[in-house]
C-alpha cells in the first residue's frame, strides 16, 4: 500500500468516476514508485463491484495511455497474474482536480490561505495542514496495528478444526477481509466455532476445508444466527427483569428469590427504585 501514489491519483483528473474507482484501487496496492501491483481482474472487478468487461475496458486503456505498464506476470492457481505499474510522470502530466489558487486584492478583512500561526488553546501549533488537505499524506497503519490485526486473524484461524486446515495464506487473507468489511472479531470467532462443533464427526465427503469455507463465506450464517440467538437471549432476559419488577412492585412472596445480581440488573434498567427494593425486603 503506498498512500504516495494514492494521494498523487486522488489530486488528478481521469475522465470519468469507473476510471478513478479502478487506479484508486490499484494505487492502493502499489509500492512508493507505484510498482509491484500485482492483482487479477477478476479481483478488481469483485472489490470495485464493477462489470468485467468494464474492468478489462479500462485496463486495456490505461495501458494504451501509458498510465499503466505491464512488468511481469505471477503464478497463481488460475495460471498467472500480470504485475502492473502505474506511470508517476503520466500521473502528474494529468489536470489536477483542485481549483487554481486565484490571487484578488486585499480585502478589508483578508481569509488566511495557509494554515494560522497565532496562539492556540493549549499553546501548541496545529497541524501544517488539515487533514482533508489535499497536500495531506495521511500516515499507513503502524506496525503494531497490522501485528494486532495478524494475530486476530490467526486467532481465528487456529479455532477451524485442525483436520481440514488448508491454504494458511488464502486463509488469513479472506479473514482480513471480512474483519475489514466490518464483521467483529468475536463474531467470526464464535461462528468458527460453531461450525466446529456443528460438524464434529462428519466424514471427510461432508467437511469442508478452510479455504472454500472462508472464501464461499460460509461463515455469514453462522454469524447471522449468532446475532439472532443474541438478539433473542436478550428479549428473554428483558423479559425475566420485567417480571421481577413486577413482583418487587407487588411485594410477593417469591421476591426472596431475586439474586443481587438480578437486583442490580433491576437498578441498572431503571425498572425499580431503591426504596422499592426495600419496601420489598431486599438489599442491593
Amino acid at each position: 500500500m503506498s498512500w504516495r501514489v494514492a494521494n498523487a491519483c486522488a489530486e488528478r483528473k481521469f475522465g470519468s468516476a469507473t476510471r478513478k474507482q479502478i487506479i484508486m484501487f490499484l494505487a492502493d496496492k502499489a509500492s512508493d514508485d507505484g510498482s509491484g501491483i500485482w492483482c487479477s481482474k477478476g479481483t478488481i472487478q469483485r472489490h470495485t463491484e464493477l462489470g468485467e468487461t468494464t474492468v478489462k475496458r479500462t485496463i486495456r486503456d490505461f495501458l494504451k495511455e501509458g498510465i499503466l505498464v505491464e512488468t511481469g506476470a505471477r503464478g497463481c492457481k488460475n495460471g498467472f497474474t500480470v504485475v502492473y505499474r502505474i506511470d508517476l510522470a503520466q500521473i502528474e502530466a494529468l489536470e489536477l482536480t483542485a481549483e487554481p489558487d486565484i490571487e484578488t486584492g486585499a480585502t478589508v478583512d483578508p481569509v488566511q490561505t495557509g494554515p494560522g500561526t497565532g496562539a492556540t488553546v493549549a499553546g501548541v501549533p496545529g497541524p501544517l495542514w488539515p487533514p482533508n488537505h489535499p497536500k495531506t499524506i495521511h500516515k499507513p497503519p503502524s506496525r503494531e496495528r497490522e501485528a494486532a490485526e495478524d494475530e486476530e486473524a490467526e486467532k481465528i484461524l487456529a479455532a477451524y478444526p485442525t483436520d481440514r486446515l488448508r491454504g494458511k495464506a488464502e486463509c488469513l487473507n479472506r479473514i482480513r477481509e471480512a474483519l475489514d468489511a466490518g464483521t467483529k472479531v468475536e463474531a467470526l470467532l464464535q461462528a468458527v466455532q460453531a461450525y466446529g462443533t456443528e460438524s464434529k464427526g462428519f466424514t471427510r465427503s461432508k467437511v469442508c476445508f478452510s479455504d472454500n469455507w472462508f472464501k464461499s463465506g460460509r461463515w455469514r450464517s453462522y454469524v447471522e444466527d449468532i446475532a439472532k440467538s443474541r438478539e433473542t437471549a436478550k428479549a428473554k432476559e428483558a423479559e425475566m427483569l420485567v417480571g421481577l419488577a413486577n413482583w418487587v412492585t407487588d411485594k410477593h412472596p417469591l421476591c426472596r428469590h431475586i439474586t443481587p445480581g438480578q437486583i442490580d440488573a433491576l437498578l441498572a434498567a431503571e425498572l425499580v427504585t431503591q426504596a422499592q427494593i426495600q419496601a420489598a425486603g431486599l438489599r442491593s
